[in-house]
Protein backbone atom coordinates (compact mmCIF):
# COMPACT_ATOMS: atom_id res chain seq x y z
CA UNK A 1 0.00 0.00 0.00
CA UNK A 2 1.25 3.55 -0.90
CA UNK A 3 -0.06 6.42 1.19
CA UNK A 4 0.48 10.04 0.86
CA UNK A 5 0.48 12.15 3.70
CA UNK A 6 -0.59 16.23 3.74
CA UNK A 7 1.83 17.92 6.78
CA UNK A 8 -0.87 18.45 9.58
CA UNK A 9 -0.35 18.27 13.52
CA UNK A 10 -2.40 16.03 15.64
CA UNK A 11 -4.81 16.34 17.82
CA UNK A 12 -7.86 14.59 20.40
CA UNK A 13 -7.87 11.30 22.17
CA UNK A 14 -5.83 8.32 21.39
CA UNK A 15 -6.37 4.98 23.28
CA UNK A 16 -3.14 3.22 22.75
CA UNK A 17 -3.15 -0.66 21.69
CA UNK A 18 -2.25 -3.18 23.74
CA UNK A 19 1.38 -4.16 24.58
CA UNK A 20 2.61 -6.61 21.96
CA UNK A 21 5.31 -7.67 24.45
CA UNK A 22 2.98 -8.65 27.22
CA UNK A 23 0.09 -9.93 24.92
CA UNK A 24 3.01 -12.92 23.44
CA UNK A 25 4.03 -13.82 27.18
CA UNK A 26 0.47 -13.68 28.71
CA UNK A 27 -0.70 -16.23 25.63
CA UNK A 28 2.64 -18.47 26.18
CA UNK A 29 2.06 -18.47 30.20
CA UNK A 30 -1.92 -19.46 29.88
CA UNK A 31 -0.83 -21.95 26.77
CA UNK A 32 1.77 -23.63 29.70
CA UNK A 33 -0.54 -23.23 32.45
CA UNK A 34 -3.55 -26.05 34.02
CA UNK A 35 -6.86 -25.01 33.48
CA UNK A 36 -8.33 -22.34 31.34
CA UNK A 37 -7.47 -18.64 31.11
CA UNK A 38 -8.68 -15.88 29.79
CA UNK A 39 -6.50 -13.02 28.01
CA UNK A 40 -8.57 -9.87 27.61
CA UNK A 41 -6.97 -6.49 25.49
CA UNK A 42 -5.70 -8.32 22.30
CA UNK A 43 -4.48 -6.80 19.55
CA UNK A 44 -4.56 -9.49 16.97
CA UNK A 45 -1.37 -8.10 14.96
CA UNK A 46 0.10 -10.91 12.74
CA UNK A 47 3.28 -11.49 15.48
CA UNK A 48 0.56 -12.15 18.31
CA UNK A 49 -1.60 -14.05 15.65
CA UNK A 50 1.67 -16.31 14.82
CA UNK A 51 2.68 -16.52 18.76
CA UNK A 52 -1.18 -18.19 19.20
CA UNK A 53 -1.25 -20.57 16.35
CA UNK A 54 1.99 -21.66 17.57
CA UNK A 55 1.13 -22.23 20.73
CA UNK A 56 -2.13 -24.39 19.62
CA UNK A 57 0.27 -25.91 17.16
CA UNK A 58 2.09 -27.48 20.21
CA UNK A 59 -1.20 -28.52 22.05
CA UNK A 60 -3.41 -25.58 23.16
CA UNK A 61 -7.25 -24.71 22.66
CA UNK A 62 -7.27 -21.01 21.61
CA UNK A 63 -9.88 -19.53 20.15
CA UNK A 64 -10.01 -15.31 19.96
CA UNK A 65 -13.62 -13.33 19.86
CA UNK A 66 -12.78 -9.80 19.49
CA UNK A 67 -10.04 -8.49 21.68
CA UNK A 68 -10.05 -11.36 24.16
CA UNK A 69 -8.60 -15.02 23.80
CA UNK A 70 -9.62 -17.83 25.60
CA UNK A 71 -6.63 -20.17 26.49
CA UNK A 72 -7.03 -23.75 27.77
CA UNK A 73 -3.37 -24.99 28.81
CA UNK A 74 -1.12 -27.64 26.92
CA UNK A 75 -2.35 -31.19 28.65
CA UNK A 76 -1.15 -34.06 25.50
CA UNK A 77 1.33 -32.05 23.28
CA UNK A 78 1.79 -33.65 19.80
CA UNK A 79 4.67 -35.82 18.96
CA UNK A 80 5.32 -33.43 15.81
CA UNK A 81 4.46 -29.78 14.90
CA UNK A 82 4.93 -27.12 11.99
CA UNK A 83 5.37 -23.31 13.43
CA UNK A 84 5.22 -20.66 11.28
CA UNK A 85 6.51 -17.69 12.67
CA UNK A 86 5.55 -15.41 9.80
CA UNK A 87 7.93 -12.58 10.29
CA UNK A 88 7.75 -12.83 14.26
CA UNK A 89 11.07 -13.04 16.02
CA UNK A 90 9.84 -13.15 19.34
CA UNK A 91 7.76 -16.35 17.89
CA UNK A 92 10.93 -17.93 16.91
CA UNK A 93 12.98 -17.39 19.83
CA UNK A 94 10.58 -17.82 22.64
CA UNK A 95 8.91 -20.61 21.06
CA UNK A 96 12.17 -23.69 19.74
CA UNK A 97 13.02 -24.09 23.63
CA UNK A 98 9.27 -24.64 24.32
CA UNK A 99 8.80 -27.42 21.64
CA UNK A 100 12.04 -29.01 22.77
CA UNK A 101 10.47 -28.66 26.87
CA UNK A 102 7.38 -30.39 25.60
CA UNK A 103 9.64 -33.19 23.61
CA UNK A 104 7.71 -31.88 20.37
CA UNK A 105 9.59 -32.73 16.83
CA UNK A 106 8.86 -29.18 15.61
CA UNK A 107 10.03 -27.43 12.05
CA UNK A 108 9.92 -23.84 12.30
CA UNK A 109 9.03 -21.95 9.50
CA UNK A 110 9.43 -17.66 8.62
CA UNK A 111 9.35 -14.97 6.16
CA UNK A 112 10.37 -11.66 5.29
CA UNK A 113 13.82 -11.37 7.28
CA UNK A 114 13.41 -13.23 9.84
CA UNK A 115 15.08 -16.74 8.18
CA UNK A 116 18.17 -14.26 8.89
CA UNK A 117 17.82 -13.48 11.97
CA UNK A 118 20.71 -15.64 14.32
CA UNK A 119 19.71 -17.91 17.35
CA UNK A 120 23.16 -18.62 18.11
CA UNK A 121 22.32 -19.17 21.41
CA UNK A 122 20.31 -22.38 20.87
CA UNK A 123 22.57 -23.23 18.78
CA UNK A 124 25.48 -23.48 21.28
CA UNK A 125 23.83 -24.54 24.26
CA UNK A 126 20.53 -26.61 23.33
CA UNK A 127 22.53 -29.32 21.59
CA UNK A 128 24.65 -29.78 24.69
CA UNK A 129 21.26 -30.48 26.58
CA UNK A 130 19.60 -33.18 24.34
CA UNK A 131 18.29 -31.37 21.11
CA UNK A 132 19.32 -31.52 17.24
CA UNK A 133 19.20 -28.96 14.86
CA UNK A 134 18.06 -29.75 11.34
CA UNK A 135 18.56 -27.73 8.45
CA UNK A 136 18.49 -29.34 5.60
CA UNK A 137 15.56 -26.96 4.01
CA UNK A 138 17.31 -24.12 5.06
CA UNK A 139 19.71 -21.64 2.75
CA UNK A 140 23.49 -21.34 3.36
CA UNK A 141 23.45 -19.18 6.36
CA UNK A 142 19.27 -18.94 6.99
CA UNK A 143 18.86 -20.32 10.48
CA UNK A 144 15.05 -21.20 9.04
CA UNK A 145 13.08 -23.28 8.01
CA UNK A 146 15.04 -26.11 10.78
CA UNK A 147 13.66 -28.88 12.21
CA UNK A 148 14.27 -29.68 15.90
CA UNK A 149 14.36 -33.07 17.73
CA UNK A 150 14.80 -34.38 20.77
CA UNK A 151 13.48 -33.28 24.53
CA UNK A 152 15.37 -31.18 26.28
CA UNK A 153 17.00 -31.59 30.02
CA UNK A 154 17.95 -29.57 32.67
CA UNK A 155 21.06 -28.02 33.91
CA UNK A 156 23.12 -24.90 33.16
CA UNK A 157 22.89 -22.74 29.95
CA UNK A 158 25.55 -20.56 29.43
CA UNK A 159 23.72 -17.91 27.09
CA UNK A 160 25.41 -13.90 25.64
CA UNK A 161 23.48 -11.34 27.02
CA UNK A 162 24.28 -9.24 24.60
CA UNK A 163 22.51 -10.89 21.12
CA UNK A 164 19.06 -10.91 22.27
CA UNK A 165 16.94 -10.88 25.75
CA UNK A 166 14.28 -12.99 23.24
CA UNK A 167 16.73 -16.20 24.11
CA UNK A 168 16.23 -15.78 28.10
CA UNK A 169 13.20 -15.28 27.96
CA UNK A 170 12.27 -18.26 25.87
CA UNK A 171 14.79 -20.25 27.99
CA UNK A 172 12.98 -19.21 31.10
CA UNK A 173 9.49 -20.32 30.02
CA UNK A 174 11.39 -23.52 28.63
CA UNK A 175 12.71 -24.54 32.41
CA UNK A 176 9.64 -24.45 34.37
CA UNK A 177 8.73 -27.32 32.75
CA UNK A 178 11.44 -29.81 33.04
CA UNK A 179 12.40 -32.12 35.68
CA UNK A 180 15.30 -30.84 37.33
CA UNK A 181 16.26 -26.82 38.57
CA UNK A 182 18.03 -25.23 35.82
CA UNK A 183 20.36 -21.96 35.35
CA UNK A 184 20.73 -19.63 32.95
CA UNK A 185 24.43 -18.13 33.35
CA UNK A 186 24.80 -14.89 31.68
CA UNK A 187 28.45 -14.56 30.28
CA UNK A 188 27.93 -10.51 28.86
CA UNK A 189 25.66 -7.92 30.03
CA UNK A 190 22.51 -8.62 29.01
CA UNK A 191 20.63 -6.30 26.68
CA UNK A 192 17.38 -5.14 26.99
CA UNK A 193 16.86 -6.74 30.78
CA UNK A 194 13.39 -5.01 30.83
CA UNK A 195 11.82 -7.49 28.54
CA UNK A 196 13.04 -10.18 30.57
CA UNK A 197 11.33 -8.09 33.64
CA UNK A 198 8.26 -8.62 31.92
CA UNK A 199 8.38 -12.08 31.06
CA UNK A 200 9.23 -12.87 34.65
CA UNK A 201 6.35 -10.86 35.80
CA UNK A 202 3.92 -13.11 33.60
CA UNK A 203 5.26 -16.08 35.27
CA UNK A 204 4.51 -14.88 38.49
CA UNK A 205 0.74 -14.07 37.58
CA UNK A 206 0.51 -17.46 36.93
CA UNK A 207 2.19 -18.90 40.10
CA UNK A 208 5.38 -19.43 38.74
CA UNK A 209 8.91 -18.35 40.49
CA UNK A 210 12.20 -17.17 38.92
CA UNK A 211 15.64 -15.97 40.69
CA UNK A 212 17.36 -13.62 39.80
CA UNK A 213 20.83 -12.09 40.01
CA UNK A 214 23.01 -9.34 38.02
CA UNK A 215 24.41 -12.32 36.18
CA UNK A 216 21.96 -15.26 36.29
CA UNK A 217 18.50 -16.65 36.28
CA UNK A 218 17.51 -20.12 38.79
CA UNK A 219 14.18 -21.46 37.04
CA UNK A 220 13.14 -24.04 39.56
CA UNK A 221 11.61 -27.26 37.30
CA UNK A 222 8.24 -29.46 37.24
CA UNK A 223 6.69 -26.08 38.04
CA UNK A 224 2.50 -26.20 37.71
CA UNK A 225 1.74 -22.56 36.53
CA UNK A 226 -1.86 -21.87 36.98
CA UNK A 227 -4.52 -20.62 34.78
CA UNK A 228 -5.67 -17.01 35.75
CA UNK A 229 -7.83 -14.05 33.74
CA UNK A 230 -5.43 -11.10 32.91
CA UNK A 231 -5.92 -7.71 30.65
CA UNK A 232 -2.85 -6.70 28.53
CA UNK A 233 -1.91 -3.20 29.27
CA UNK A 234 -1.35 -0.70 27.14
CA UNK A 235 1.94 -0.58 24.46
CA UNK A 236 4.68 2.31 25.51
CA UNK A 237 6.50 1.66 22.59
CA UNK A 238 3.36 2.66 20.49
CA UNK A 239 3.00 5.34 22.49
CA UNK A 240 6.31 6.38 21.80
CA UNK A 241 4.83 8.10 18.35
CA UNK A 242 2.32 9.63 19.75
CA UNK A 243 4.39 11.32 22.59
CA UNK A 244 6.90 12.55 19.86
CA UNK A 245 4.19 14.10 18.23
CA UNK A 246 3.24 15.94 21.09
CA UNK A 247 7.10 17.19 21.41
CA UNK A 248 6.50 18.40 17.75
CA UNK A 249 3.39 20.25 18.01
CA UNK A 250 0.88 18.05 18.45
CA UNK A 251 -2.11 18.15 21.17
CA UNK A 252 -2.94 13.91 21.77
CA UNK A 253 -4.56 12.74 24.97
CA UNK A 254 -2.99 9.50 25.14
CA UNK A 255 -4.80 6.93 26.93
CA UNK A 256 -5.10 3.53 28.46
CA UNK A 257 -1.22 3.39 30.16
CA UNK A 258 -0.12 1.64 32.96
CA UNK A 259 2.28 4.23 34.33
CA UNK A 260 3.46 1.13 36.67
CA UNK A 261 4.27 -1.07 34.36
CA UNK A 262 7.84 -2.94 34.17
CA UNK A 263 7.99 -2.09 30.49
CA UNK A 264 11.51 -0.66 29.47
CA UNK A 265 10.00 1.63 26.62
CA UNK A 266 8.23 3.15 29.74
CA UNK A 267 11.38 5.82 29.58
CA UNK A 268 9.83 7.68 26.48
CA UNK A 269 8.05 9.65 29.04
CA UNK A 270 10.86 10.63 30.62
CA UNK A 271 12.70 11.32 27.70
CA UNK A 272 9.84 13.46 26.21
CA UNK A 273 8.96 15.39 29.08
CA UNK A 274 12.40 15.30 31.03
CA UNK A 275 15.39 15.27 28.96
CA UNK A 276 14.60 16.49 25.84
CA UNK A 277 13.25 20.34 27.18
CA UNK A 278 15.94 22.77 28.13
CA UNK A 279 14.92 25.27 31.04
CA UNK A 280 13.72 28.02 27.99
CA UNK A 281 11.30 25.16 27.01
CA UNK A 282 12.62 24.39 23.61
CA UNK A 283 13.87 20.75 22.41
CA UNK A 284 17.51 20.81 22.74
CA UNK A 285 19.63 17.53 21.72
CA UNK A 286 20.52 14.58 23.76
CA UNK A 287 22.34 11.23 24.34
CA UNK A 288 20.65 7.95 24.67
CA UNK A 289 22.01 4.95 25.11
CA UNK A 290 19.21 2.77 23.65
CA UNK A 291 20.36 -0.68 24.69
CA UNK A 292 17.76 -1.52 26.49
CA UNK A 293 15.04 0.46 24.70
CA UNK A 294 15.60 -0.51 21.18
CA UNK A 295 12.04 -0.73 19.51
CA UNK A 296 12.53 3.60 20.40
CA UNK A 297 15.20 4.14 18.38
CA UNK A 298 13.21 5.17 14.88
CA UNK A 299 10.95 7.35 16.31
CA UNK A 300 13.82 9.09 18.92
CA UNK A 301 15.64 9.49 15.31
CA UNK A 302 12.81 11.30 14.18
CA UNK A 303 12.65 13.36 17.72
CA UNK A 304 16.22 14.31 17.36
CA UNK A 305 16.26 15.35 13.85
CA UNK A 306 14.06 18.44 15.71
CA UNK A 307 15.88 19.04 18.41
CA UNK A 308 18.60 21.81 18.70
CA UNK A 309 22.14 20.60 18.23
CA UNK A 310 23.80 17.46 17.82
CA UNK A 311 21.81 14.53 19.34
CA UNK A 312 23.69 10.74 19.45
CA UNK A 313 21.80 7.32 20.01
CA UNK A 314 24.13 4.81 21.21
CA UNK A 315 24.63 0.90 21.94
CA UNK A 316 22.12 0.06 18.58
CA UNK A 317 24.23 -2.49 16.99
CA UNK A 318 21.39 -4.79 17.17
CA UNK A 319 18.72 -2.98 15.27
CA UNK A 320 20.12 -3.98 11.91
CA UNK A 321 19.07 -7.67 12.15
CA UNK A 322 15.34 -6.63 13.22
CA UNK A 323 12.52 -6.12 10.52
CA UNK A 324 14.98 -4.00 8.78
CA UNK A 325 17.90 -2.66 8.60
CA UNK A 326 16.38 0.06 11.15
CA UNK A 327 19.92 2.10 11.43
CA UNK A 328 20.15 2.33 7.73
CA UNK A 329 16.37 3.05 6.94
CA UNK A 330 15.32 5.08 9.57
CA UNK A 331 19.11 7.55 8.30
CA UNK A 332 17.97 7.21 4.88
CA UNK A 333 14.70 7.68 4.98
CA UNK A 334 15.12 10.87 6.80
CA UNK A 335 17.70 12.09 5.09
CA UNK A 336 15.69 12.28 1.88
CA UNK A 337 13.50 15.08 3.77
CA UNK A 338 16.42 17.16 4.53
CA UNK A 339 17.62 15.68 7.64
CA UNK A 340 21.02 15.11 8.57
CA UNK A 341 21.73 11.55 10.25
CA UNK A 342 24.74 9.20 9.98
CA UNK A 343 24.61 5.65 10.61
CA UNK A 344 27.38 4.31 12.52
CA UNK A 345 27.86 0.46 13.30
CA UNK A 346 26.54 1.09 16.47
CA UNK A 347 25.11 4.67 17.10
CA UNK A 348 23.06 7.21 14.85
CA UNK A 349 24.69 11.08 15.15
CA UNK A 350 21.64 13.63 14.40
CA UNK A 351 21.93 17.22 13.56
CA UNK A 352 18.89 18.55 14.57
CA UNK A 353 16.83 20.87 12.14
CA UNK A 354 13.79 23.39 12.02
CA UNK A 355 11.53 21.71 9.21
CA UNK A 356 11.45 19.05 6.67
CA UNK A 357 11.04 18.72 2.84
CA UNK A 358 8.36 15.97 1.61
CA UNK A 359 9.15 13.78 -0.98
CA UNK A 360 8.94 9.92 -1.11
CA UNK A 361 9.95 7.10 1.03
CA UNK A 362 10.14 3.21 1.76
CA UNK A 363 8.92 1.61 4.84
CA UNK A 364 11.27 -1.11 3.95
CA UNK A 365 8.20 -3.35 4.94
CA UNK A 366 9.11 -2.48 8.77
CA UNK A 367 6.14 -1.26 10.72
CA UNK A 368 8.69 0.79 13.49
CA UNK A 369 10.00 2.92 10.16
CA UNK A 370 6.24 3.39 9.13
CA UNK A 371 5.00 4.61 11.69
CA UNK A 372 7.92 7.13 12.75
CA UNK A 373 7.73 8.46 8.89
CA UNK A 374 4.04 9.32 9.42
CA UNK A 375 4.98 11.45 12.46
CA UNK A 376 7.57 13.00 10.60
CA UNK A 377 5.84 14.24 8.40
CA UNK A 378 3.97 16.34 11.12
CA UNK A 379 6.82 18.69 10.49
CA UNK A 380 7.20 18.62 6.71
CA UNK A 381 6.64 21.41 4.31
CA UNK A 382 5.48 19.47 1.20
CA UNK A 383 3.12 16.12 1.43
CA UNK A 384 5.17 13.07 1.74
CA UNK A 385 4.41 9.48 0.10
CA UNK A 386 5.57 6.09 2.12
CA UNK A 387 5.38 2.95 0.30
CA UNK A 388 4.60 -0.52 1.69
CA UNK A 389 2.59 1.31 4.48
CA UNK A 390 0.32 -1.92 4.93
CA UNK A 391 3.51 -3.37 7.27
CA UNK A 392 1.97 -1.37 10.09
CA UNK A 393 0.06 -4.83 10.53
CA UNK A 394 2.69 -6.51 12.32
CA UNK A 395 2.08 -4.24 15.60
CA UNK A 396 -0.63 -2.01 15.37
CA UNK A 397 -3.08 -2.73 11.89
CA UNK A 398 -5.62 0.16 13.21
CA UNK A 399 -2.53 2.98 13.07
CA UNK A 400 -3.62 4.83 9.41
CA UNK A 401 -7.27 4.73 11.17
CA UNK A 402 -6.23 6.39 14.14
CA UNK A 403 -3.85 8.94 12.67
CA UNK A 404 -6.87 9.76 10.81
CA UNK A 405 -8.78 9.44 13.55
CA UNK A 406 -6.30 12.52 14.99
CA UNK A 407 -6.63 14.30 12.11
CA UNK A 408 -4.00 13.05 9.85
CA UNK A 409 -4.62 13.30 6.34
CA UNK A 410 -3.71 10.77 4.17
CA UNK A 411 -4.79 9.64 0.61
CA UNK A 412 -4.41 5.74 -0.43
CA UNK A 413 -2.74 5.97 -3.91
CA UNK A 414 -1.93 2.33 -4.51
CA UNK A 415 -2.89 -0.64 -3.06
CA UNK A 416 -0.10 -2.33 -4.07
Amino acid sequence: MIVEITPAKLSGKVKIPPSKSVAHRLIISAALAKGTSVISNIYPSKDIIATIEAMKALGAMITLDGDVATVRGIENPPEKAVIDCNESGSTMRFLIPVACALGVECTFLGSGKLPQRPITPYLEELPKHGIEFDFSKARDGDTLPCTLKGKLTAGRFEIDGGISSQFITGLIFALTLLDGDSEIALTSHLESRPYVDITTDCIKSFGGKIAETETSYFVKGSQKLIACNMETEGDFSQCAFFKVANCLGSKIDIQGLNMDSVQGDKKIIEICEKIVYNKNGELSSFVLDCSDIPDLVPILTVLASFCKGISEITNVARLRIKESDRLEAISDSLNKLGCKVTAYSDSLVIEGVESLSGGEVDSYNDHRIAMAMAIACTKCKEPLIIRGAQCVEKSYPNFWEDYKALGGIINVINLE
